[in-house]
């Protein structure tokens, strides 16, 4: 489990397609408090550690993964957005994230608001439904709070500290994001259809 509250950015420094798709991420993390076998979310996908050096991590990635997610689009250098694991009395401070990718988002349209810069998302038509205004979402492992919807569009603000300290300053138009919907939304939704 995670909380969506950023706490590193890595960087892609090797891939590697083998049976399934490896790849090396950079960090500052400690790696010495890593453990083979511990989940890190990149990207906000869950991916297990196969493999550590002194600034690194080994992950393998399976083909489902990979058609899921927008890690088929990682190239070296990319940056990645990454949060280690919950452990027993960390603090909560974004919403509970499961690292479990519901499917791919668009950004289509992004425009400075003040000093924040407001991202309009579309989210695929079967996920739109989950997406709530005040409600939550992971996007890129970030936890974020939607401003809007309108139809399969939705609107995030970004505050310069977020820009700052993930790789939301990097946004662009035409950006595939990696989307988690709000895991309560989830449950509510199936409660109703069985109602």
């Amino acid at each position: 489990m995670f909380t969506g509250i950023v706490t590193d950015i890595g960087t892609v420094t090797e891939l590697d397609q083998q049976g399934d798709l490896r790849a090396r991420i950079q960090t500052s993390y400690d790696t010495a408090s890593i453990d083979i076998g511990a989940s890190i979310a990149s990207d906000g996908v869950c991916l297990t550690v196969i493999a550590l050096g002194d600034d690194w991590y080994d992950v393998q990635i399976s083909a489902e993964t990979v058609s899921k997610t927008n890690l088929n689009s990682w190239a070296l250098g990319k940056r990645v957005n990454l949060e280690r694991a919950l452990k027993v009395g960390d603090e909560l401070g974004g919403h509970i994230v499961s690292g479990h990718v519901d499917g791919v988002a668009e950004v289509v349209d992004v425009r400075d608001e003040g000093d924040s810069t407001r991202v309009t998302l579309r989210a695929p038509k079967d996920l739109a439904r989950f997406i709530a205004p005040k409600g939550s979402v992971a996007l890129n492992g970030t936890s974020l709070t939607v401003n809007d919807v309108e139809g399969c569009d939705f609107g995030i603000n970004f505050i310069p500290h977020t820009k700052e300290v993930t790789t939301w300053g990097d946004v662009a138009v035409g950006d595939r994001v990696n989307l988690e919907i709000d895991t309560l939304a989830r449950y509510v939704a199936r409660l109703a259809e069985t109602v």
